[in-house]
C-alpha cells in the first residue's frame, strides 16, 4: 500500500481551503466576559502539556467552578490527589506552554485555552483550594494566551451527552485485569479491583 503524505504547509492549505471566518474572529488573547460561563460551569477539563519525553494530556475534574479565573488574563488550576506519577507536573517544570479544553455536560460547544504555567506552593493559595479541610498539593497559575471556542460537530457525531449510547463498565476490562496482564501475572488484580471502589472513596480528595 501507497500511503499519500502531506508535508508541506501549501498544499495543506489547499486540501483544507481557508478558514471560516468565524473560526478566526473567535479568538481572543483573554478570557472574554462571555467565555467566562464555559470556565465556570465546567467540571472537567484535559490537561495538556508537552516534556522531553513527549507530550502528555491528563483529565482533571472537580465541582463546576473548581477553577477560579483570577483576572482575564490568569487562571486557577488545583491539582488534586492522584496517582503521583505527575507526568503533567513534570513537563511544565521543563516546558510551561499548556493547552486546556473544557467539557461541560450536555453541552455541545467546548472551550480552549493555551498559555503559560507555573506550579504554585504558596500556603495561602492552596487555603483558597482546601476541601473538607484537605489541601491540593499545589495550584497551577495559568497566564492566557489564546482563548476561543470550538463548534459542537465533535460531541454531535460522538454523541458524547447521549445517554442511549453508555456502554456498561463491564464490557471492558476491569483495572486490576488489565494490570495482571500486563504485569504477566505479578499484580494481584483481583485484589485490586474488589477493593478499587472504597479505594476511590475513602481516596477522592
Amino acid at each position: 500500500m501507497i500511503n499519500k503524505i502531506v508535508t508541506d504547509i501549501v498544499e495543506l492549505e489547499e486540501i483544507y481551503g481557508k478558514p471560516a471566518p468565524a473560526s478566526i474572529l473567535k479568538e481572543v488573547n483573554y478570557i472574554h466576559p462571555l467565555y467566562r460561563p464555559f470556565i465556570e460551569s465546567s467540571p472537567f477539563v484535559s490537561l495538556a502539556t508537552v516534556g522531553p519525553e513527549g507530550m502528555d494530556v491528563s483529565p482533571r475534574g472537580d465541582q463546576a467552578g473548581f477553577i477560579h479565573i483570577e483576572d482575564e488574563k490568569t487562571l486557577l488550576l488545583p491539582d488534586r490527589r492522584g496517582n503521583n506519577r505527575i507526568d503533567s507536573l513534570r513537563n511544565i517544570l521543563h516546558d510551561n506552554r499548556v493547552a486546556l479544553l473544557f467539557l461541560i455536560p450536555g453541552i455541545g460547544e467546548t472551550l480552549r485555552v493555551n498559555g503559560r504555567a507555573e506550579i504554585v506552593i504558596d500556603p495561602e493559595m492552596l487555603e483558597r483550594f482546601a476541601y473538607r479541610n484537605i489541601l491540593p498539593c499545589s495550584v497551577l497559575r495559568i497566564t492566557v494566551g489564546a482563548v476561543f471556542f470550538q463548534c459542537s460537530r465533535a460531541i454531535l457525531r460522538s454523541k458524547l451527552w447521549d445517554v442511549s449510547t453508555q456502554i456498561e463498565r463491564s464490557n471492558l476490562p476491569g483495572v486490576g485485569s488489565m494490570l495482571k496482564e500486563i504485569s504477566k501475572g505479578d499484580f494481584d488484580g483481583a485484589d485490586y479491583d474488589e477493593k478499587l471502589t472504597q479505594r476511590l472513596k475513602d481516596s477522592l480528595y
